[in-house]
């Protein structure tokens, strides 16, 4: 499972009103290939649930992760922080190994 803090849930439901977006929209969360760790997180809206998806919801954030991700991310907390060391949304990511300074990448 995937969960959501509670600052992390605010963002998302500013951003989807911000972006108009309806209650179809997801929060979808990958991992790709790259970044300084060699594996990097991705974060966007999303309106399609594909067959191999897997789907979560925490405090009324509905997130979907594609199965190959799902290996990386299993456990994780999506958190949001706004203060003066960094900006963003931040994985707490217990199958991490490294991490890089940034937080944007990762090993296992």
């Amino acid at each position: 499972m995937i969960t959501v803090s509670d600052k992390a849930k605010e963002k998302v439901y500013k951003l989807k009103q911000d972006a108009q977006l309806d209650d179809s929209f997801r929060l979808r969360a990958s991992v790709t290939g790259g970044g300084c760790s060699g594996l990097s997180y991705k974060l966007d809206f999303d309106d399609e649930v594909k067959p191999m998806d897997q789907e979560f919801e925490d405090k009324g954030v509905k997130v979907v992760v594609d199965m190959k991700s799902f290996l990386y991310l299993a456990g994780t907390e999506l958190d949001f922080s706004d203060g003066l060391n960094g900006k963003g949304f931040f994985f707490n990511n217990p199958n991490a190994s490294r991490t890089c300074g940034c937080g944007d990448s990762f090993s296992v």
